[in-house]
């Protein structure tokens, strides 16, 4: 869904989508320790759903470990460091360790520092002490406004799905006169100089192939496979350096389901299941058919060729027993499954991939007429909205250059 914080980009997807565009209110849910808040969780979220005795130890594990770390500062390694010195050991130990094992995979102690430095936000000791005073009853009178301005917004969506907005974002391109290659694998960039001169694609069809000349280049592939698509011509030293660059691999479960429906808001995220998150697009105003049944998009990371990735009996069987345990829905209700994956689902900040990073962003600026742009072509974390703005951005740099 499309978030209006870009006022440029909403603007423009706003006139692309016309009629299709339907206003949606946010409403998101995380489970946490039995109960179900509003997405995002906040602290005073996290404080209700512990016991009395591991909050105050969260709490002054906290306040130490902000105190000893600015007397003695340190260099975090990892992002266990990073989190340690976030929000003390104690907390660490008991929200963060090993949600992040399961989310990407392996410890913390594997993941980078820049992950958690970039995407975490820094809890004040004070802050947390005054939920703490909260939570007994000692309250300031406008506590409240600061919780509550991130859980109110209203999202963009189209009762055709989320397919409407690259559809009809194409449609408006070949109305300017310009061409869409759908279907097509960047499988070669053909380099004279310091300039790629053009580009060739597989169809995914048929497997022919198509090579277009080109003045400039705007790439959103993952980096490493637009350094790897130039073959001899990146230095083998630069190759190396994308072979390092990973990304986690996601498997969306598509289910349609005999029931009316499922969950009763958007999506909830789950910290302890086979799935991170499940989605009800219908409650967004999807139009499902039969209209009597929904669709639930069951979201999984995964590495390529594991069980979850190929949909293997065997991790169907932990979906659907999370789903049944979770009260979505049952085995029995399960229409139809459609498998959906991607293996550049999110970049992966792993231990010294900052350098790796460097080396391959510096050989991309050496060629004069190349942008990389994006979340996998910029090996970064932007939510839909800022990849647009980034898009628009690379797209104004070329212009501005002819």
């Amino acid at each position: 869904m499309l978030h209006a914080f870009d006022k440029g980009v909403f603007e423009t997807m706003k006139g692309i989508m016309g009629d299709e565009r339907i206003e949606v209110p946010l409403n998101a849910k995380i489970k946490w320790a039995g109960s179900f808040y509003h997405y995002p969780l906040q602290f005073g979220d996290m404080v209700k759903g512990m016991n009395p005795f591991v909050l105050l130890r969260c709490c002054f594990g906290l306040l130490a470990y902000q105190a000893w770390y600015k007397i003695f500062p340190k260099e975090t390694l990892n992002a266990e460091d990073a989190l340690i010195q976030l929000y003390g050991r104690p907390l660490y130990q008991f929200f963060f360790r090993d949600f992040t094992h399961r989310y990407w995979g392996f410890p913390p102690t594997e993941l980078s520092a820049t992950f958690i430095k970039t995407k975490m936000p820094r809890l004040s000791a004070v802050d947390v002490m005054k939920k703490l005073l909260a939570k007994i009853g000692i309250k300031e009178k406008d506590g409240s406004a600061v919780d509550s301005a991130l859980r109110e917004e209203t999202l963009h969506y189209s009762r055709k799905g989320a397919e409407a907005m690259p559809r009809l974002l194409a449609e408006a391109i070949r109305q300017l006169g310009c061409e869409v290659h759908t279907h097509a694998r960047v499988c070669g960039l053909q380099v004279a100089g310091a300039r790629v001169i053009s580009v060739t694609y597989e169809d995914s069809r048929d497997g022919s192939r198509q090579t277009v000349p080109c003045s400039d280049v705007i790439s959103t592939i993952p980096v490493r496979d637009l350094i790897l698509a130039m073959g001899d011509a990146a230095p083998e030293p630069v190759r190396a350096s994308a072979s390092q660059l990973r990304s986690k691999a996601v498997a969306v479960y598509g289910l349609l389901v005999n029931k009316p429906q499922a969950i009763n808001c958007l999506y909830i995220y789950y910290r302890d299941k086979e799935f991170h998150r499940v989605g009800e697009p219908k409650n967004a105003g999807l139009i499902v058919n039969p209209p009597d049944h929904t669709v639930l998009i069951v979201e999984t990371t995964c590495e390529v060729g594991d069980a979850k990735w190929n949909g293997d009996p065997e991790a169907m069987e932990k979906i659907h027993t999370d789903l049944e345990a979770e009260g979505i829905c049952r085995r029995d209700q399960i229409v139809q499954t459609h498998l959906l994956r991607t293996p550049h689902g999110y970049p992966v900040f792993s231990l010294g991939f900052e350098q790796h990073l460097d080396a391959v962003n510096e050989h991309i600026r050496s060629l004069e007429n190349v942008l990389t742009t994006g979340r996998q072509g910029g090996f970064c974390y932007p939510n839909m909205h800022k990849a647009m703005r980034m898009g628009a951005d690379a797209a104004e740099a070329v212009l501005g250059r002819a």
